[in-house]
């Protein structure tokens, strides 16, 4: 475990989503994405964005929160399958180790392999999960996304 994964560890709890997580959660993506990716285009309302938390996301798949031990959410990881379909975290409380959590989490349920998706021009993310044994499997122009932002497919697996 790195330092940083060590002292999150010691003060954030992980467990998983209930329900009544949906407005806290999509006030956490919200948030992360402006101030992460400023430059995507806001293709749905907050409203929406809120009803597709509580109805697609929370019920389609496996979401696991990271909080402090007074419940204050600190970030979330939506695991379909050996899809990671999303690992957000509050921008206030970046490069502390809760995503390496919440990754480890993510793996401890998909122990031999993870696929997920990242935008081209989130680099921070690319290197997180390249720091993380993740590797790019695949480039896309965008044409497969909502935003129509390019992307890049990354697979991570048990056997290297």
């Amino acid at each position: 475990m790195a330092p940083n994964e060590s002292a999150a560890a010691d003060r954030v709890l992980l467990r998983e989503a209930a329900p009544e997580d949906a407005e806290p959660l999509t006030r956490l993506l919200l948030a992360s994405r402006a101030a992460a990716m400023p430059y995507l285009p806001k293709v749905h309302s907050d409203e929406d964005t809120l009803a597709w938390m509580t109805h697609v996301v929370l019920p389609g798949t496996t979401v696991w929160i990271a909080e402090t031990r007074t419940g204050e959410v600190l970030g979330f990881a939506s695991l379909d399958g050996t899809e990671l379909e999303h690992l957000y975290l509050r921008p206030d409380v970046r490069r502390r180790g809760i995503g390496s959590l919440l990754l480890a989490k993510a793996r401890d349920i998909a122990p031999d392999e993870l696929a997920l998706y990242v935008f081209q021009r989130n680099t921070d993310a690319r290197s997180f999960y390249e720091r993380h044994g993740f590797t790019a499997v695949g480039f896309d122009d965008g044409s497969r996304n909502e935003e129509k932002e390019p992307d890049v497919r990354y697979r991570w697996t048990a056997n290297g």
